[in-house]
């Protein structure tokens, strides 16, 4: 039996707890613990005795807790099993993570679905070292920064991915501008983790989020910056969505040589055009269009909302017979209406059903009571506006953004990134659950 004289341990930084490979002791070893280390005894599974930094001889003097388990004959001087630990107590502060795979979120502000990747470090000390060995080390015979990690993966990942989530939510920030607050959220995800790591005799000593990253090739990604470039653009300029609009239909009514407003508008594009020779002639300009959308030369389609000429009958989009509409309008509205949840009979000037206490819906056309969640009414056919979740402003359906605050309305599926349209639960291309 081979009898120990010297028992140290000069390791490399990346080790967090080294194993002697030797089990044979005796009670006249030498145990030089480093300044750094902290050196566990144990003996017979059992956690023992912990030795600071110094020169130890493991005598009955210095082991009160191993002399009162294994009998010491020959004076003292006898051989016996055990294990000896070595614990880094060294502050490691370079642990590298990251996300494998992009993490799909929704941008709690403009409400679309963008795959974000996210990377960065923290630092740890191994502060109790017996808790540290029996809950994690094991039986292993060395624990490494490579262990670390791999135990510690699933951990930081979804603690990351749900600290991100919900700090976004919380703060209402979009994900375009989340790299303002890095440090407020690796503050936030660092208490999270925390008493995680604290279970394992791990004090976490910072944690941090050197980057949050957003493909540019991502479908949505693009759409919404150039939402939001139109939108600086607009705000530059000094107009908006629906002025945008009707600057469109003023030029295509111009180039279109059947409109009845042709002559006129035509010669209003040349005057718009010649603005930077004479000033006057663009004053002109400005303000012939300002009379024709004052005086009531145009108008919206009842059934999509699309700008027409007051004088036509039928929407050019959507074909909707406005003169059927004036002759519905001007019948006498319903005095009652039949709830879409029960069925029974109600007043219009009630805003609950009296028998089941749903709430009522009325129809902007035909005061029909709709169903939450319809895009369209199931009486007269109409189109059911939809209120922005920006500004809360009713929209039509068939708007792709806000004409007051340029909210995005458009939805985009997170499994196949299809455009969906109308309230639909699932995915039409790929039956996702939206």
């Amino acid at each position: 039996m081979a009898l120990v004289q010297v028992v140290k341990y000069d390791g490399e930084p990346d080790v967090f707890a080294w194993k002697y490979p030797n089990e044979e002791l005796g009670t006249w070893t030498q145990l030089i613990v480093n300044e750094s280390q902290e050196a566990v005894l144990f003996k017979g599974g059992k956690a023992l005795d912990a030795f600071t930094s110094g020169r130890h001889t493991l005598e009955t003097a210095n082991i009160p807790v191993l002399n009162n388990i294994i009998n010491l004959p020959f004076g003292g001087e006898s051989p016996f099993a055990a294990e000896v630990w070595y614990i880094n107590k060294v502050y490691s502060l370079d642990i590298k993570w990251g996300t494998a795979t992009p993490i799909q979120l929704q941008d709690p502000k403009y409400q679309v679905f963008i795959p974000i990747r996210s990377f960065g470090q923290f630092g740890i000390q191994i502060d109790n070292s017996k808790q540290f060995l029996v809950k994690l080390v094991g039986t292993l015979s060395i624990f490494d920064k490579e262990n670390l990690i791999k135990y510690f993966r699933g951990l930081y990942l979804t603690k990351a991915k749900d600290s991100i989530a919900s700090y976004l939510v919380e703060k209402q920030i979009s994900m375009l501008e989340i790299n303002a607050y890095l440090e407020e959220l690796s503050e936030y995800i660092q208490s999270k983790m925390m008493p995680v790591f604290n279970e394992y005799g791990i004090k976490l000593v910072n944690f941090y989020v050197n980057d949050i990253s957003v493909p540019e090739d991502d479908p949505a990604v693009q759409r919404l910056k150039d939402a939001l470039a139109k939108r600086a653009e607009m705000d530059i300029v000094g107009y908006n969505y629906v002025q945008e609009r009707s600057f469109d239909t003023l030029e295509g009514a111009a180039t279109n040589p059947g409109a009845a407003q042709a002559g006129i508008m035509g010669a209003g594009m040349g005057l718009g055009m010649g603005f930077g020779i004479g000033g006057a002639m663009g004053s002109q300009m400005g303000g012939l269009t300002q009379n024709m959308n004052t005086s009531g030369q145009t108008k919206n389609c009842p059934n999509c909302s699309a700008i027409m000429e007051n004088d036509r009958r039928f929407c050019g989009k959507c074909g909707y017979d406005t003169q059927q509409q004036k002759q519905s309008s001007g019948a006498e509205p319903p005095q009652q209406i039949k709830c879409s949840k029960c069925g029974a009979m109600m007043g219009i000037n009630v805003k609950f059903c009296p028998e089941c206490g749903d709430n009522y819906y009325p129809c902007p056309n035909c005061k029909g009571d709709i169903a939450p969640g319809s895009d369209t009414c199931p009486y007269c056919g109409g189109t059911v506006p939809k209120p922005c979740p920006g500004c809360g402003v009713l929209v039509s359906g068939e708007n792709k953004f806000c004409p007051e605050c340029g909210t995005s309305l458009i939805r985009i599926c997170s499994q196949c990134n299809t455009e969906i349209k109308g309230s639909p639960k699932f995915c039409p291309e790929c039956g996702n659950k939206l």
